[in-house]
């Protein structure tokens, strides 16, 4: 039986250091399933690990991306389960660590299979979004289909700015006459692995104060200027996230940077969350107070291995 030893969580919760600890005494790889740490061109707004964080393991998903290339979750899950099943093709253990609760998913279950839309759709939609803008989806969205964007409201909101992904699921909805949402969670690909979760969590001032250090830290290391590089790119699809999109209202004069700088810290704390509340739907997850001593944590997961072994 092959394991994926999946460590899930808020940001800033210490995903990262557990990753390490556990690719080291399993003698494994990390496979990250962070959307936002694929590109390179963002290192300190995503928190990546640094050099010697990711010296101590292999990781695969760091950075491996640009901005500039259109990345979906559709094709992370093909290129994660070939890397995962290459991987295991030599070891029994991998690693897998990430924020990204759809990304989870993904791999975890499988992506859901929607039908072919007419491309005529397709362009109808894409131009009324390019003359009326992204209001245009969110309403479209609220009224064909408003059970996901009830959903999408309250787990990640984030979503209603992206015009790639609002688009699709106007489209699918239009060229379908049935909601968006009646086409998830109906086929579920098999995997050849068995997944144990792992999620940790932290009283919440302790989660919120961890978070807003990080963001000091982030702007100590240099996220201003990072920032600055990319703002002439501010309008493609990974960079509508928190950090970078608050610093992009300083460049354009809309706040100062103290404010911006708050915004992040509270938007950050909103994100995180959400991620809880997405987190904790699955009934799998064993929930680990972030200070955990790891010992503690290996035993866990040698005693899932151990009943599985006994229930084959």
């Amino acid at each position: 039986m092959k394991y994926l030893i999946t460590i899930i969580g808020p940001t800033a919760i210490g995903k990262t250091a557990l990753s390490i600890q556990l690719a080291n005494y399993f003698q494994c790889d990390i496979v990250s399933c962070d959307s936002r740490q694929f590109f390179k061109e963002m290192a300190i707004g995503t928190a990546v690990p640094n050099e010697k964080e990711l010296a101590a393991a292999t990781h695969h998903f760091i950075q491996n991306k640009s901005i500039f290339e259109n990345y979906t979750v559709g094709d992370y899950e093909k290129e994660a389960i070939a890397t995962i099943e290459k991987l295991f093709k030599s070891n029994d253990y991998v690693v897998f660590v990430g924020g990204s609760g759809l990304y989870v998913n993904a791999v975890l279950k499988g992506f859901d299979e929607f039908p072919e839309i007419d491309s005529s759709i397709r362009t109808s939609v894409n131009e009324k979004y390019e003359k009326l803008g992204i209001g245009y989806l969110q309403e479209q969205l609220k009224t064909l289909d408003p059970k996901y964007h009830e959903t999408i409201t309250a787990e990640n909101p984030q979503t209603l700015l992206n015009p790639q992904r609002m688009m699709r699921f106007v489209e699918v909805c239009i060229g379908t006459g049935k909601p968006y949402s009646s086409f998830l969670n109906q086929k579920k690909n098999n995997r050849s692995f068995n997944p144990i979760l792992i999620g940790l969590e932290a009283e919440r001032s302790l989660m919120y104060n961890r978070i807003n250090q990080r963001v000091d830290i982030m702007m100590n290391e240099g996220l201003l200027e990072e920032a600055k590089n990319l703002y002439t790119h501010k309008d493609l699809n990974a960079l509508q996230t928190v950090g970078y999109r608050e610093l992009f209202q300083y460049f354009d004069k809309e706040i100062k940077l103290d404010f911006a700088i708050e915004e992040i810290k509270k938007n950050t704390r909103r994100f995180a969350k959400r991620q809880l509340t997405w987190f904790k739907r699955d009934e799998n997850t064993k929930w680990f107070d972030f200070q955990t001593p790891t010992h503690k944590i290996i035993d866990y997961i040698k005693s899932k291995i151990e009943n599985n072994k006994k229930l084959q």
